[in-house]
């Protein structure tokens, strides 16, 4: 399969029609013949950005004369140039070739630093230029041929060897579509070598994912190498699946389990599913809706025990010690916990502890996330507790959607057992995983072996603070008129990204809002960007006047930048390695123009057109009027407040989730009305979006202030059409009643 990696030449003489110019197009042209592309440039131009195309080359050559090493000002600023250039491509490849070309006394000048960078000189005029384009061709190709790790390598030989198809699916490596006017458009769209490569597990020289041998087990080895973990497992299903597949590893039906209830729903699902009884440890909130760290004292075993000792089905459990912890290690908003530090507590007393990483697989590749995530190099052993991670490969790294993976690192005392693990793990895996979701997990783990994987890290957290400080540097230009913040700590480096303390939370400061918490022991991660909106203070105080969030991301939306979370006056984006500076710039400006518009009440027919055309009640209210108009609404019901109390209220257990989602499949069930709610069990999870963080889980009773939630969803759902409030478990009849599956009186 030919991939296109050019052979990149830096030569100010490319060009020219000098001896110099003549000579280095004679070399292109003898290379081109070798079958390689070769790119010529004239400068390096901006050295960072160049050096960023080496993910795009097969090899450099960098072309120096003797005549500018004649004067010494001249000959060190050269070789200064070329010492940066050197350094800029090696920070983020320690592989690929670097040639220098130039007359064979031009080497004498060039320091050893430099020298001990290259692949080789190659010495004008000495040779032909085909033998010399034969050296280079070689050593690019060797270069070429390392990259592919061993899953990705296999499935790109299998696309390319021109085999029939005899196997699922019945596309046949796309031929189906073929035969179709649509399919045509489809196999158009998506290209030959994705349809190719969609095979299923009959191809035997691919391995099998099902049980974690050939290409594939070789493909999780090597990223369990790169992840410094001792065993890794690709999940093509997402980290959903992933948190299944651990419980079902370690928990049974009546185990007792510790879980954090700002814990992702899969989690909540794993309960239901193995019949677990849940004790919960409740993370802090501000009044912007931010999830807070659940208190370090909660940590404690004893803290952990007077929780189980109140929780009413205790009794039934086949151990009062638990079975599992599981953390969301680093919530929505980027709050990330020492993981040192629990370890310590628990070891020992809980024999698995469970960091749901899903939004931290970067963590593990750059020094400024020291112990604030749970598996990476030179990290400590539990003596007793076994360590699972799961991730979202797609969420942070290269994967495509659903990639996900399973980490493990075992206790000094061992203890994993593959075997039944791969039993819990087909428990949940389908039988015709995709292809292209197991070579992205692949790439995206090849992609973070160092140093690259730590140049993406450290480049993902310098534009995080760059686009911190230029949001603030707005602010200050406007100093007497609004604008928007970054949450974050008020001390901001002034280049770079600064020290890791910097972004540690300290005891009751304000800018965070999560009261007492514990010196050192929860930090933010930089390159998750919460942005606030004017109109609500961190104690829950509300202004005259204000922007919800809601207005915000539906107007960027409309000028196509769609953001991962909106709350009431905040919404947040992430830095991934994906992110560049124009995208960010963009978002800049993006803002700007929604605040020219906000101030100059722009109609809501011109600058929303699309959202107008859907609701067409608003056609003649201007930006500024429905803003406020949102904003006297969320006043009046003091929502922020609200939303906090719901969240911290006492919640009591009157079923195991298990038995009271049983209720459903049985369909001894009611639909409760919102008014009649209060003291009902519900039967589903109830989960409002934003957060996405279940607020009741099955078998939870509604209390007052739930109720009065959900009262005011619904009022506000019926005021402002198309910026309803959306709660999964809520439905909606066909009267326009909201009601929610709740456990049958009779039974409850």
């Amino acid at each position: 399969m030919r991939f296109h990696f050019p052979v990149v030449i830096i030569d100010e003489d490319f060009r020219s029609e000098n001896a110099s110019g003549l000579g280095i197009r004679a070399l292109a042209q003898a290379i081109e013949a070798e079958g390689m592309e070769v790119l010529g440039v004239m400068s390096y131009g901006d050295l960072t950005s160049f050096a960023q195309q080496q993910s795009r080359a097969s090899a450099f050559i960098v072309s120096i004369d003797d005549e500018q090493l004649q004067e010494p000002a001249e000959a060190a600023a050269v070789i200064e140039q070329i010492r940066a250039f050197v350094a800029e491509i090696r920070f983020r490849n320690a592989d690929i070739p670097i040639f220098l070309y130039g007359e064979t006394r031009t080497s004498r000048h060039i320091p050893n630093d430099v020298l001990r960078e290259l692949h080789g000189f190659i010495h004008m005029f000495e040779d032909t230029p085909e033998f010399i384009a034969r050296y280079v061709v070689r050593e690019a190709r060797n270069y070429l041929e390392s990259l592919p790790p061993p899953f990705f390598r296999a499935l790109t030989h299998y696309a390319a060897d021109g085999s029939y198809s005899w196997h699922c699916p019945g596309h046949s490596g796309g031929v189906a579509f073929l035969k179709s006017p649509v399919g045509q458009m489809f196999h158009q769209f998506f290209g030959e070598n994705l349809l190719r490569a969609d095979v299923c597990n009959a191809v035997e020289e691919l391995g099998q994912l099902l049980d974690h041998s050939g290409p594939v087990a070789a493909s999780e080895r090597n990223a369990a190498r790169i992840f410094h973990c001792d065993h890794l497992f690709f999940v093509t299903n997402g980290t959903s699946t992933s948190n299944k597949m651990v419980w079902h590893y370690t928990v049974a039906p009546n185990d007792i389990v510790v879980v954090d209830r700002n814990c992702h729903k899969s989690v909540l699902h794993a309960i239901i599913m193995t019949g677990a009884i849940p004790v919960f440890l409740t993370p802090t909130r501000n009044h912007y809706g931010i999830i807070g760290p659940i208190p370090e004292e909660e940590f404690s075993p004893e803290a952990i025990e007077a929780k189980i000792a109140a929780n009413p089905f205790a009794a039934q459990a086949n151990d009062r010690r638990p079975r599992i912890l599981t953390l969301t290690q680093s919530t929505y908003d980027g709050i990330l916990y020492n993981v040192e530090r629990i370890k310590e507590r628990l070891d020992g007393y809980i024999p698995t502890l469970h960091f749901d990483e899903a939004w931290l697989p970067h963590a593990a590749f750059h020094d400024f996330y020291g112990d604030f995530h749970a598996i990476g190099e030179g990290r400590p052993r539990c003596r007793e507790s076994l360590i699972f991670s799961t991730q979202s490969t797609h969420k942070l790294l290269a994967g495509l959607s659903q990639a996900s993976q399973i980490l493990v690192q075992e206790p000094e005392q061992g203890g994993f057992d593959r075997s039944v693990f791969n039993e819990a793990y087909l428990m949940h895996t389908s039988t015709s995983p995709q292809y292209a979701i197991i070579a992205s997990c692949d790439v995206a783990a090849a992609m973070m072996e160092p140093p690259g994987g730590t140049a993406l890290v450290e480049e993902s957290l310098l534009e995080a603070a760059e686009f911190r400080r230029a949001m603030r540097e707005v602010g200050r230009d406007l100093e007497g008129s609004w604008w928007f913040q970054v949450w974050g700590p008020e001390r901001l480096a002034e280049e770079g990204i600064g020290d890791p303390s910097d972004w540690l939370l300290h005891p009751n400061e304000r800018w965070h809002g999560f009261g007492p918490v514990s010196e050192g022991f929860n930090m933010l991660d930089p390159i998750k960007a919460t942005i606030i909106t004017p109109g609500l203070d961190v104690e829950g105080d509300f202004d005259e006047w204000g922007i919800p969030a809601g207005v915000v991301t539906r107007y960027l939306a409309e000028h196509g930048i769609v953001v991962e979370k909106t709350g009431l006056y905040s919404f947040f984006i992430m830095f991934t390695i994906g992110i560049t500076k124009g995208r960010w710039n963009t978002m800049v400006t993006e803002l700007q123009q929604f605040k020219d518009d906000f101030d100059r009440n722009q109609p809501l027919w011109r600058v929303m057109p699309e959202f107008v055309g859907k609701h067409p009640q608003y056609e003649k209210w201007g930006l500024r009027d429905l803003c406020q108009r949102i904003h006297a609404f969320y006043r009046e019901h003091d929502v922020a407040r609200l939303t906090t109390q719901m969240y911290l209220s006492e919640l009591a257990p009157a079923m195991r989730p298990a038995d009271a989602f049983a209720k459903v499949a049985r369909r001894e069930i009611e639909r409760v009305p919102i008014d009649a709610l209060e003291g009902r069990v519900t039967a589903v999870l109830v989960t409002p979006y934003p957060p996405g963080i279940p607020l009741l889980i099955p078998g939870e009773r509604f209390n007052a202030t739930i109720v009065h939630y959900l009262q005011f969803a619904r009022e506000f759902n019926r005021t402002f059409p198309g910026f309803e409030t959306d709660v999964h478990g809520l439905i909606k009849g066909e009267d326009g009643e909201y009601c929610i599956d709740c456990v049958r009186s009779t039974a409850g």
